[in-house]
């Protein structure tokens, strides 16, 4: 990186600009466009995200104050708020998104094999989605209940690297189990999810896909044991069996045996059951793998928390997808970064710094160093030495 550039000019040196181009092409964004390219917005609504800007108007004042410096980052003019209103609204959000898979694609190649805390062969997934209460009278086509609006963001997370290698953003009232007949199901990978996910007729889908599934069972789960296999009481785990389905809809949706498994937390001391179709995988290490899925709930609190997905720049729902899609990219393009530059930080510790320095000239490298900066000008002494009387 040149030390001549801004660290935001540097950060979008990660950005693959073929890729993005040909997703503006395949949807006709920049058509007939004058003012403010799909690329610009991009880098705009990037600086909005990186910087936690509150709205539109704060957008363009923030702009105007850095006017000089925006030129050698690709933004060659002043962008007004209606300008950037008028682009969120009418350029189709699925340019973002298809960008955003490829940056996925992307990081999936360069966190392939990052260990995450359990031992296996295969690849780790964890499945969940959060919901983002939006107000009725601005966002009727998101309605959720009599008086309240909702989109929902469901993720597929690989565990390894923590980013998201799936996303789909519905409105609230839908379903999460339907999130999984969007998934792509790869053999011999694990998908962990909770009880919210329990459809026996998907569960076979991942079975039939050589794939395995981690679930934890529900207190009406009905069953038949067919054998049971040593237990290591003192890791926890209290029973593990082979079982089959009793209930006639549940038994011809999912003919096949299920693996159970019994523990308790030696922490907190609470029991759970958990379900699987795994069965050489040690049952210790499938509670371990279910407790990895905690990782989505951080994900989505990290990008509730640090990133703009909470209150939005326009009311329509292509405003809106558009925001999160943009926000899932710098998030991705965070986790690339971190990856290329061999940083050990995370992605709030970068995060934070990238707000404060995007527009100094300093290699990027050295910013996200955490060294104490170290002046080479010597100290002068300009204290008058005022003799005794």
């Amino acid at each position: 990186m040149q030390e001549g550039r801004s660290v935001f000019s540097q950060l979008m040196d990660f950005v693959p600009k073929y890729e993005f181009d040909k997703c503006v092409r395949r949807y006709g964004g920049d058509k007939h466009i004058r003012k403010l390219s799909c690329y610009a917005q991009f880098q705009i609504m990037g600086f909005a995200q990186l910087t936690y800007r509150e709205s539109l108007r704060d957008i363009e004042a923030c702009l105007k104050a850095v006017g000089s410096k925006l030129y050698h980052t690709g933004i060659r003019r002043h962008v007004p708020k209606s300008t950037l209103a008028e682009a969120n609204e009418k350029r189709d959000w699925q340019i973002f998104g298809d960008f955003a898979q490829i940056l996925i694609a992307q990081a999936t190649r360069l966190y392939s094999g990052e260990p995450f805390g359990v031992d296996l062969q295969g690849a780790a997934y964890a499945l969940d989605s959060t919901t983002v209460d939006l107000c009725l009278s601005l966002f009727p086509w998101a309605k959720f209940r009599k008086a309240k609006a909702a989109v929902k963001m469901h993720a597929l997370l690989a565990l390894q690297g923590n980013f998201p290698t799936l996303v789909i953003i519905t409105p609230g009232r839908v379903h999460d189990v339907t999130f999984l007949d969007h998934v792509v199901f790869d053999p011999g990978s694990f998908y962990v999810m909770d009880m919210a996910y329990i459809d026996f007729e998907r569960l076979r889908r991942i079975h039939q896909s050589a794939a395995f599934f981690v679930t934890r069972a529900k207190r009406n789960f009905q069953c038949r044991r067919r054998y049971s296999g040593p237990i290591d009481k003192a890791a926890g785990i209290r029973f593990d069996q082979t079982v089959v389905l009793t209930g006639p809809l549940s038994r011809k949706k999912y003919p096949d045996t299920i693996r159970r498994i019994g523990y308790v937390d030696p922490v907190t001391g609470r029991k759970l059951v958990f379900l699987t179709n795994n069965s050489a995988l040690p049952a210790i290490s499938v509670a371990q793998l279910y407790r990895c899925r905690w990782k989505v709930e951080l994900f989505f609190k990290w990008m509730k928390q640090h990133l703009r997905i909470k209150s939005f720049y326009g009311t329509s729902a292509n405003a809106v997808k558009t925001q999160m899609w943009i926000a899932i990219c710098f998030y991705v393009i965070i986790a690339i970064l971190r990856k290329r530059l061999r940083l050990a930080h995370s992605p709030y510790t970068i995060l934070q710094i990238l707000s404060v320095t995007l527009f100094e000239k300093t290699p990027i490298l050295q910013a996200l160093s955490l060294r104490p900066h170290t002046s080479s000008e010597p100290d002068v002494d300009n204290q008058l030495h005022l003799k005794g009387f």
